[in-house]
């Protein structure tokens, strides 16, 4: 097969980029698969399935405390939630303890769905970098904050996978809940 070199790759270094390349393919393609499958079994977004299944391993006593539990901010996952409690899969409601607090729970219509879904695509890759050494740890996050950098996007919100995202199938199923009262 002939190798044509890369434009502005240093020499020997194409093999590496090409691995990099394949390896972010890889990952963005299982995101976006597992994403369509999720809105074809359950009319839900990847993003809005991670949330409901961090949520059924026990209940958020807040918006922060579930942003650390799905790894993001608190303004990702508020969107999230805010469309979670809409199709009534999770309920959020004034803390018996403090009532400045909010808690978060999955409701029984939530945990029919995570049961016909599966596991979210995030929740593995996050279960990955866990088992991850300590050192591929730092070189990935060294790594990935170089390339952020060099593609200029560090001033990006860092939303949730996919979550803005949602297929015309799925819009058009709230457009109809909408026009039915839903």
């Amino acid at each position: 097969m002939l190798r044509v070199p890369l434009h502005g790759v240093a020499p020997g270094q194409e093999a590496r980029v090409r691995t990099v390349m394949d390896a972010l393919r890889r990952i963005v393609r299982d995101l976006r698969l597992s994403g369509r499958e999720v809105e074809r079994r359950a009319g839900i977004s990847g993003a809005q399935l991670f949330v409901l299944q961090t949520l059924a391993h026990g209940p958020a006593t807040s918006l922060n405390d579930l942003a650390v539990r799905t790894l993001t901010d608190q303004s990702s996952v508020s969107v999230v939630v805010r469309r979670l409690v809409d199709k009534k899969l999770v309920t959020r409601t004034t803390s018996a303890a403090d009532a400045r607090r909010i808690e978060l729970s999955v409701t029984a219509a939530g945990r029919r769905l995570l049961a016909r879904c599966p596991e979210p695509t995030q929740a593995r890759l996050v279960s990955a970098l866990k088992r991850v050494t300590s050192t591929e740890l730092v070189a990935l996050t060294h790594g990935l904050s170089a390339l952020v950098r060099e593609m200029g996007i560090e001033a990006a919100e860092p939303r949730m996978f996919f979550e803005e995202a949602l297929s015309p199938r799925v819009r058009r199923g709230k457009r109809s809940a909408a026009r039915d009262g839903a």
